[in-house]
């Protein structure tokens, strides 16, 4: 499978070759002339031709099958040095003296996968190339599949820690204030803590505000935990629901004083989505906190933030597409700054601890899930944000990230 987007770097998924390794001429060219027909067919003439090769064009190798007795190194030392330094590739190796000790020296050192007897038969030897062939590609799968697993993983970490800190240094504040506020007055019982009040429930608001942002980090903090626990395992199963996941947020979400009435919600266009709960609602929080701050810093008459699904299509002549919009009446997003969204890192709000990779995160999370997020905003002011959802299927081939 060739990368499709143009400057890609080249991986071990590109590999689709054979490579013969052997001291006789002959020998290359009948291998190339004999199974060219279904191979690519590289050649090189020894062990340090086949290693320039390799570190030139490896990726592009499969499989690798070299002569055991060559001047020079023996074939089992080059498979020794490809399973070191290409190890997606299948190593296979040919003798005409496939004694005991060859075969031990290949197993051991080289971990290969079959061993050719010359005359190579043809029946034998095409089929050991496709097995090998096949047994390379499902290994290149799986080295990419835990990459970005491992990718995910610690960028939901780095996003994840920079939304913990905004929760918790609210709950450390409030926990500072109150016990500035601790009053050693003459006439307090000793089992009674004193705490003075600006203004009556004022220590009480300030308890339940930290009560709802601790219990959100903690929220978020399952979130990654969840993530972690799932990264290896596979869990295709769509069971899922839009109107679960919004209905959790708004359960969940720790709004400041008089902020929740300004969220309503259509969810009777109900629908399954792919991909596991932690990282959805890890980006549906942070399209609801980004709409919330924006309504703080230029509040309208009415501020309102809604969070509907639907079906719409994300462009002109597409099929409709499962949705989950958020929309707010805010001041809008400026052309400049929404050019770059979901692109890039970019905040308007650095001066309070915006770091912009909340947009990069959610947009990164449904890529890959197949989905993709838009960002639309009008000079009146206003931002609509929106997550299409590709079709359930019912065998996926491999698991969301």
């Amino acid at each position: 499978m060739m990368s499709d987007t143009p400057g890609a770097k080249p991986s071990a998924l590109d590999a689709h070759a054979i490579l013969l390794v052997d001291d006789e001429p002959m020998a290359l060219k009948w291998f190339a002339r004999q199974y060219g027909d279904e191979f690519v067919v590289l050649t090189a003439g020894g062990v340090a031709q086949a290693l320039d090769l390799l570190a030139q064009r490896g990726h592009e190798v499969a499989v690798l099958l070299t002569d055991y007795s060559m001047p020079g190194q023996d074939g089992v030392a080059l498979l020794s040095t490809a399973r070191r330094e290409h190890p997606h590739v299948s190593r296979l190796l040919v003798s005409a003296c496939a004694d005991k000790d060859v075969a031990m020296a290949a197993v051991n050192q080289g971990h290969v996968e079959a061993i050719l007897e010359k005359p190579l038969d043809e029946t034998i030897t095409r089929q050991a190339l496709r097995s090998a062939l096949a047994n390379s590609r499902e290994r290149a799968r799986d080295k990419a599949l835990i990459e970005r697993r491992e990718a995910t993983l610690r960028e939901t970490l780095g996003f994840l820690a920079h939304e913990v800190t905004t929760p918790l240094a609210t709950v450390s504040g409030y926990l500072t204030a109150m016990r500035d506020r601790h009053l050693d007055a003459i006439g307090c019982k000793p089992e009674v803590a004193c705490i003075g009040q600006r203004r009556p429930g004022e220590v009480k608001a300030m308890l339940e505000a930290a009560l709802r942002r601790s219990d959100y980090a903690q929220s978020l903090v399952s979130s990654f935990v969840q993530t972690a626990r799932d990264a290896y395992h596979a869990d295709s199963s769509a069971s899922l629901r839009a109107s679960d996941l919004v209905q959790a947020v708004l359960d969940e979400y720790p709004f400041e004083e008089g902020e929740s009435v300004w969220l309503g919600c259509d969810l009777a266009r109900d629908f399954t989505l792919p991909g596991r709960r932690d990282l959805l609602y890890l980006v549906i929080c942070t399209l609801v906190k980004n709409a919330l701050m924006a309504l703080r810093a230029a509040p309208p008459g009415q501020p309102r933030v809604h969070l509907l699904l639907e079906l719409g299509a994300p462009a002109p002549g597409l099929p409709p597409q499962s949705v989950i919009r958020v929309i707010d009446n805010g001041p809008g997003i400026a052309p400049e700054v929404l050019r770059r969204l979901t692109h890039e890192p970019v905040t308007t709000r650095a001066t309070s601890g915006g770091s912009g990779m909340g947009l990069v995160f959610c947009q990164r999370v449904m890529t890959s899930m197949g989905g993709t997020i838009e960002v639309r905003s009008g000079p009146d002011g206003g931002t609509v944000v929106s997550l299409y959802f590709p079709p359930i299927q019912e065998h996926p081939d491999e698991e969301p990230t």
